[in-house]
């Protein structure tokens, strides 16, 4: 394989990896944050050990999380220094932001939490917890102000080679940030919710700390069912969007060679052959793609046969079509299971509000195996997010071609992505380990309202302090 090849290959494995840990920390915060909230108002335990145990989930999600993304950074130098030259101008700014900012943020609110158990007031303690959920979500921010820029640049110029940034608000105010940033956090709070009633699921199973597993249930689900309906609402906003900027992702995820003609039905399967540019079977549900493109129930939806002449006349020679059955696929399965996680979290709630949820063990465990699903549903619209812009590394401007670093070799590619994935496989082995760990241990472990310390060094267990002390 070239060196363009693996350089993607290694790229896109860092960062579907990194990515596990990202919207599981927004999500966790956030809920973390509302059962604090539910304590400091309701004055009922249940409410803080819930805030406890399922906020140490969250800060070893964060600690991986964290040594993950440090990885992301670097490659855009090792693997990518002509893109770095070529935009740093823009790219480097919110990703500056994000380091300086929001992360710096939420590490800090996250340390007044951890060390401020029976220290700080509760409404401080609260607060503190509340800023390190928008620090993670300030963060998702300004990471998607970068990849929307690449998306659909805005807000800059190109001079003597280099696109230099010629107005931050227009960055902003970028339209592809603003469907893509509620559709990345929303399903950042499914992906929290759905963990949280997951292994709420395999407790009420057990039988074990039934009433902290139902109140977990409850306000987990609750966040689930919205989130889900809105992961929907933002993932339709997106789609009108896209056919306005990028026709072609568009295209390519339905897999429409030629025009689709209005109205325009959606394929829901399609046995895709791209080398011949057609497709030899195809089950389609009638109007529904021009509602998907247009909102309403009438509308021409271009295809890439017709978009690939418009690139080459306005950007030169070359393919313009991205791997289709990619895209297709990828955009599939990220619908499929956001649509499952809405019927899900509907489903959900009717029980837990019915109080049928303990008698529905087909449910439970269902909802055990619907913790991967916000995982598999988020890094497939990614892919289709990432792989349907190709082959443009910035939209317009620049080729992924023409933005690997030109002292790499493919022996020394090669070698990395091999030594990362290793290292990386480890690093997931030991969180699912720790993870496995402390939810076996349950709520009640370490669980101690006295303290003669009167400090904890992490959310529920004063044992450590103690050795450390000694």
């Amino acid at each position: 394989m070239n060196i363009v090849t693996l350089s993607r290959i290694q790229f896109a494995s860092t960062t579907l990896f990194h990515f596990i840990f990202v919207p599981l920390s927004i999500g966790l915060a956030f809920l973390v944050a509302i059962m604090e909230t539910l304590y400091v108002i309701k004055k009922d335990e249940q409410y803080k050990k819930m805030a406890k145990f399922w906020g140490h989930l969250f800060l070893i999600n964060f600690a991986v999380g964290v040594v993950t993304g440090i990885l992301q950074e670097f490659q855009f130098g090792m693997n990518w220094s002509k893109y770095s030259r070529f935009v740093g101008d823009v790219f480097g700014t919110p990703l500056a932001i994000e380091a300086l900012l929001a992360f710096f943020m939420e590490s800090t609110f996250l340390g007044f939490w951890v060390f401020g158990w029976d220290r700080l007031p509760k409404w401080v303690h609260c607060l503190c917890i509340w800023l390190v959920s928008i620090g993670t979500i300030c963060s998702a921010f300004f990471i998607l102000v970068a990849n929307s820029f690449m998306q659909h640049p805005v807000g800059m110029k190109l001079e003597n080679g280099r696109l230099v940034m010629k107005s931050f608000s227009k960055l902003l105010e970028n339209g592809q940030l603003w469907v893509e940033f509620p559709h990345t956090v929303f399903g950042s709070f499914a992906t929290g919710a759905f963990f949280i009633t997951g292994v709420s699921a395999i407790m009420l199973l057990k039988k074990k700390n039934v009433e902290f597993a139902k109140k977990s249930f409850k306000v987990a689900i609750i966040v689930g069912m919205f989130s889900g309906v809105w992961i929907a609402a933002s993932g339709h906003e997106q789609a009108l969007y896209l056919v306005k900027t990028q026709p072609m992702k568009m295209a390519a995820s339905e897999a429409l060679w030629e025009n689709s003609g209005s109205p325009g039905a959606w394929t829901v399967v399609a046995n895709i052959n791209p080398e011949k540019k057609q497709n030899t079977m195809e089950v389609k549900i009638p109007y529904l793609l021009s509602f998907l493109s247009y909102g309403k129930l009438s509308g021409d939806v271009e295809g890439m046969n017709h978009l690939q002449k418009q690139y080459t006349k306005k950007y030169g020679q070359g393919n313009y079509i991205p791997p289709v059955r990619t895209a297709f696929w990828s955009f599939r399965i990220m619908a499929g299971l956001g649509g499952l996680l809405s019927i899900l979290g509907i489903w959900g709630y009717y029980l837990n509000h019915r109080k049928k949820l303990l008698e529905s063990k087909l449910f439970l465990r269902i909802m055990i195996a619907a913790i991967s699903f916000p995982f598999i549903g988020s890094s497939a619209g990614w892919i289709m997010t990432e792989i349907g812009r190709q082959p443009w590394v910035v939209f317009g401007y620049m080729k992924t071609k023409d933005a690997v670093s030109p002292g790499v070799t493919a022996n020394e590619l090669l070698f990395s992505i091999i030594a990362f994935s290793c290292f990386y496989t480890i690093l997931a082995i030991v969180m699912v380990y720790l993870f496995i760990r402390e939810i076996k241990k349950g709520p009640e472990h370490g669980h101690n309202h006295e303290s003669n310390t009167n400090i904890s060094l992490d959310p529920y267990s004063k044992e450590e302090y103690n050795v450390v002390s000694q």
